[in-house]
């Protein structure tokens, strides 16, 4: 089982995973190709990187520093000055720039530049002095492989494409409680996989918010903190009957949807009830390939979705989302679909109409196909943790003969901000990233 986490897990967070003695258990998924972008390497494997020359191409108004392994890089004079790390330029304590932009001058020159002790030391023509790491630099170079690098290292974009084969990533609840070995592999499996499965949690209300301060603070919505997900009367949500819910995204009536969710399975229906869920990036990227018109289409065209009650507070909620948002490079970034929400407004001219209904209907086929649903029955101290923002999720009707035996899930959101955040600092923590 660990070496297939290899194909989807840093070496860092394998080796972490077995000196914790945790087990994830997965399968082999087929060989999908991830259409995301792949992690480039660093321009410079370990150690500090040194610096062979620098010097100024005053007409270009860039600074060239040659490496000792032979490569180049190239920095402009003006986001040299912006980005000066000295005390006067940057607040340390809070590592932001106290330089006001105001006071920059976005055409300066450069009148000196020498290497001391292996650091790039800049005069500029206002006597003001900067000097720079040459790792600090490095990490930093313009060119597209360490900008990629660099990227993916900050937000590890890289995904891997799952279908109904999946067996979900599974750790224990109180490790992650307790450990940041296991809590890395927890948060990084919820980014590349999108899903994973905490086990043994305690059968009670309050486990949510227990886990969500692993990572810092839950998400307040209409909803509350956290949500009680039951067969309630004159329930305010589709969810919170035993009726079928079709595959969706929560939340698409907000113009930022929660970017997690945590379900927490405190007792389960006697009949039904299992839970679906599909790996919408994948399947946005199976549908540009297999239907190009339907993803134009759902992925230019704004909808209308709309949310109305009261919980929390009373709430009347209006938004305009795509179905499929991509990013300016064409990546898919965030699936936007409940059609329970849906609003009957409709805001695009009259001949859009029907390309836009046969276009969702493609994408709704799609994402409904057998092969492409996996399904899982959540038992009592069973906790999930998903992507929002990716997975679309389902819930197959229940039955309970009695008020004790009634399907109970608590629920709760956070944003992507605050969990990569978590993940930043627990690499640091764990693997003295810098």
């Amino acid at each position: 089982m660990l070496s297939y986490l290899t194909r989807w897990m840093s070496r860092g967070a394998v080796q972490a995973l077995e000196k914790a003695s945790i087990r994830p258990h997965l399968v082999k998924t087929p060989r999908i190709r991830n259409q995301t972008l792949a992690a480039a390497p660093l321009p410079f494997a370990g150690g500090s990187p040194g610096v062979r020359q620098a010097r100024a191409l005053d007409q270009e108004r860039l600074l060239q520093i040659e490496w000792e392994d032979g490569t180049c890089s190239l920095y402009p004079f003006t986001w040299l000055r912006d980005n000066c790390q000295c005390p006067l330029c940057m607040l340390q304590s809070a590592q932001a720039r106290s330089l006001l932009f105001s006071d920059l001058d976005v055409h300066t020159g450069m009148d000196q530049v020498q290497l001391i002790e292996n650091k790039v030391s800049i005069l500029w023509p206002d006597q003001h002095s900067s000097e720079f790491e040459p790792e600090w630099l490095k990490k930093r170079c313009f060119s597209s492989e360490a900008r990629q690098a660099l990227q993916e290292e900050l937000f590890l974009n890289e995904r891997e494409y799952w279908d109904s084969c999946l067996k979900i990533p599974t750790l224990d609840f109180e490790e992650v409680l307790h450990n940041d070995k296991a809590a890395l592999a927890w948060l990084e499996a919820l980014r590349r996989i999108g899903i994973v499965y905490l086990r043994g949690a305690p059968v009670e209300q309050g486990q949510v918010a227990r886990l969500s301060q692993r990572i810092g603070y839950l998400r307040l919505t209409f909803y509350g903190h956290t949500w009680q997900v039951q067969d309630k009367p004159m329930a305010n949500n589709v969810a919170y009957t035993s009726g079928k819910l079709s595959l969706h995204t929560d939340y698409p009536a907000l113009h930022h949807p929660p970017g997690v969710q945590f379900l927490h399975c405190i007792r389960q229906a006697e009949q039904g009830g299992e839970s679906e869920v599909v790996d919408g990036f994948h399947m946005a990227e199976r549908l540009r390939t297999e239907d190009p018109e339907a993803f134009s289409i759902l992925s230019s065209l704004r909808v209308d979705f709309t949310d109305s009650g009261a919980d929390y507070c009373d709430f009347s909620v209006q938004s305009k989302n795509h179905i499929i948002d991509v990013d300016t490079e064409g990546r898919v970034v965030r699936i936007n679909i409940n059609n329970a929400t849906r609003d009957t407004v409709l805001d695009m001219p009259l001949h859009q109409v029907q390309p836009f209904y046969s276009s969702l209907k493609a994408f709704v086929d799609l994402l409904s196909r057998p092969e492409n649903v996996f399904t899982y029955k959540m038992e009592p101290g069973d906790l999930v943790t998903f992507d929002n923002w990716r997975l679309l999720h389902g819930r197959r009707s229940y039955a309970s003969h009695s008020v004790q035996s009634t399907r109970h899930l608590e629920g709760a959101y956070l944003d992507w901000d605050e969990v990569m955040s978590r993940l930043r600092i627990l690499r640091k923590t764990v693997r003295c990233d810098i």
